[in-house]
């Protein structure tokens, strides 16, 4: 039961994880280096992330650097960003790649709040999911004879609780990340 109760914690904090690395793609107005982070460049015929094959900084709050350290590879980096939908347009200047960061419009900001709210729905429906298989495991446990009516019980109560807690830091996560996207 124990064993049980450990890897569901395991599970929700992984869920959590995952929903902060989304939210850090999200792009929110200000110029942010996480935003490149899921962008797999072809380098030598295997996709790569960008961080491991340049310097990515932030120069200033609408600018981002990209100084890669193989010169060969400019031009697979820029196709990548293309490719990556990020909406923005890489320039070069023969040594580094500058991304610059548009002011995002009201119109697109709401459709940036509607993302974050799907991935913290998607995250929910993940936590919640966790939740009945641990719940359906626990019942288990007590159908088979190897825990009392009452662990059952404590059991349930206890997945329930760890199951709000993590539904409430994924809301607040999500509200955090809207009050960052509508800032002007």
């Amino acid at each position: 039961m124990d064993e049980l109760m450990k890897k569901f914690s395991d599970r929700m904090g992984k869920t959590i994880s995952i929903l902060k690395e989304d939210l850090n793609t999200v792009r929110a107005g200000r110029a942010n280096a996480a935003i490149l982070d899921r962008v797999n460049v072809d380098y030598y015929g295997s996709p790569t992330p960008l961080r491991n094959i340049a310097n990515i900084s932030v120069p200033d709050p609408r600018t981002i650097l990209i100084a890669p350290f193989d010169p060969s590879s400019m031009s697979g980096i820029e196709k990548a960003i293309q490719e990556a939908n990020l909406g923005l347009n890489p320039s070069t200047d023969g040594k580094n790649i500058r991304l610059i960061v548009p002011q995002l419009t009201e119109e697109r900001r709401k459709e940036l709040t509607k993302t974050t709210k799907k991935m913290g729905e998607d995250a929910k429906v993940a936590v919640r999911n966790l939740r009945r298989e641990t719940n359906e495991a626990m019942k288990k446990l007590e159908k088979n004879g190897e825990i009392t009516e009452d662990d059952l019980k404590k059991a349930l109560d206890d997945i329930q609780k760890e199951t709000d807690q993590h539904t409430k830091k994924i809301d607040e996560m999500i509200a955090k990340k809207d009050k960052d996207i509508m800032e002007v």
